[in-house]
């Protein structure tokens, strides 16, 4: 029986070499699953009958034949199942996807097979997966805490062993921060980079991008490489990289100027000593396999108007997702007990704004993305910061009651100020497992490079990987 901690590579190697087959792979996530999802509610909606049908049958011959993963539900749709985004409304309407998003497919031809769908709060909105339609995951690192989200299910499937992978999207920091609160890898790519069609061309004017959340360096890159690359119809797309992403793990990266910033942005709020010290760490980390550090502050990021002009876009998605979007596949409108208090907060923030708040908050952001790359012209390759400004929050710090329908979104702002800022630029960052506190929790750092080179945050990942390697780490809820 493979141990359940091996990552999704060496779980393709098994099959390709006839250790185990895809069957017996999925029969053990499968077992995994019904032990640990009862203390930890990460799959929502189990696939078992499909998953081993799949496995039994003519899998793809991609490069993750036969390993099990679990795919957020939110946004990658496959043809005749229920997606239900944390939303009550369409987990009553049993809602099915008509058809498949290419991400979907891209995973299935990897040979990738799918046990189950996991936790994500209402269409994503706050950072922890606590949805009233389904109720809170739990961080396997200490069920009182959160998991982070909005793909925090995906996460918490993967931290405590159930699979390897998960999907996870990312429209303001939901792959990074559930990878910092569960000891994970999790990278949010370069906008554009894996395609959100047939669906979407872009999703909150290009805030938002999809990909996983793995245990290795060499997962992440290997999935990436999987998904990655234009669809037909794409409005727009990353630079096309120089080779794969898995061979940037065996190249030196020479000697990089790497900034570093334990500050947020302006000082909106004060980061926790835990994860000051683990961005000092690991600056201290890199300097040890040879590269130079120093203390540097983005400037651009301190316009104290970033919040709210973020805000106008984030509701002006909200608002479409709920009068527009959803109405039209359920053929019904939707109100105010149709979703969570918050939601329908942002709802009304959305119908505030006109059409010309929208493009003049989307103006605004673009051109602070273009003074954020300034900073990287000024020669620094990468900056390194907090991934969030706390340690993983308990669960119910993120409630919004009736009568304080923007009490999460205001806890949000305390946690994610690093997140956000380059979900607007677009830029390529990742998160990683470098420390965990006296309590026993973890706490991720941030590396994040210029736009369309996730080929130098892998191969610096990797020598992190290297020489503080996290692999052996357990929570003490685990396989």
């Amino acid at each position: 029986m493979p141990a359940p901690f091996l990552d999704a590579t060496a779980l393709a190697e098994l099959v390709r070499n006839g250790t185990a087959s895809p069957t017996e792979l999925v029969d053990e996530a499968i077992d995994r699953i019904e032990k640990l999802n009862p203390e930890l509610n990460a799959v929502i909606r189990p696939r078992y009958d499909e998953a081993r049908r799949e496995a039994s049958g003519e899998l793809p011959d991609g490069p993750f034949r036969g390993v099990p993963m679990v795919l957020k539900d939110l946004m990658c749709f496959s043809a005749g199942e229920e997606i239900h985004e944390g939303m009550r409304a369409l987990k009553e309407a049993r809602y099915v996807a008509p058809r498949d998003q290419e991400l979907a497919r891209r995973l299935r031809a990897a040979g990738f097979v799918v046990v189950g769908r996991t936790n994500t709060p209402e269409l994503g909105i706050v950072p922890t997966a606590e949805p009233l339609a389904y109720g809170p995951t739990r961080n396997p690192w200490n069920t009182a805490h959160s998991t982070g989200g909005s793909s925090g299910g995906s996460a918490a499937a993967v931290a405590s062993g159930m699979v390897p992978v998960g999907h996870a999207g990312d429209g303001g920091g939901s792959i990074r921060i559930p990878a910092s609160e569960c000891g994970l890898v999790g990278l949010k790519p370069s906008r554009a980079r894996v395609p959100l069609g047939p669906e979407w061309g872009d999703v909150m004017g290009g805030l938002v991008c999809e990909l996983a959340v793995t245990r290795s360096v060499r997962d992440t890159a290997a999935v990436l490489d999987a998904v990655a690359g234009p669809a037909p119809g794409d409005p727009y797309a990353a630079p096309t990289p120089n080779r794969r992403f898995l061979e940037e793990l065996g190249i030196d990266p020479g000697r990089l100027r790497i900034g570093m910033q334990s500050a947020a942005f302006g000082a909106a709020v004060v980061t926790d000593p835990d994860c000051v010290a683990a961005t000092e760490a690991a600056g201290a980390l890199l300097e040890s396999i040879g590269h130079v550090v120093e203390p540097s502050h983005v400037t651009a990021l301190d316009d104290p108007a970033f919040v709210e002009t973020f805000l106008v876009v984030w509701a002006a998605g909200v608002a479409y997702d709920v009068e527009h979007y959803w109405p039209e596949k359920l053929g019904r409108a939707l109100g105010p007990d149709d979703v969570e208090p918050l939601t329908w907060a942002l709802v009304e923030a959305g119908q505030a704004s006109s059409a010309a708040d929208f493009l003049a908050a989307r103006a605004k952001l673009q051109a602070l993305s273009r003074r954020v790359a300034e900073w990287y012209e000024t020669g620094f390759d990468l900056l390194l910061t907090p991934t969030l400004a706390q340690p993983p929050p308990l669960i119910g710090e993120f409630d919004s009651p009736a009568d304080n329908p923007l009490h999460g979104l205001l806890r949000a702002a305390e946690l994610v100020p690093f997140t956000p800022p380059f979900n607007v630029s677009g830029q390529p960052a990742i998160s990683l497992p470098l420390h965990w506190n006296a309590q026993g929790l973890p706490i991720g750092v941030q590396l994040v490079a210029p736009y369309g080179r996730e080929d130098v945050l892998l191969r610096v990942a990797a020598q992190l990987e290297e020489a503080a390697p996290w692999a052996q780490r357990r929570p003490p809820v685990s396989a």
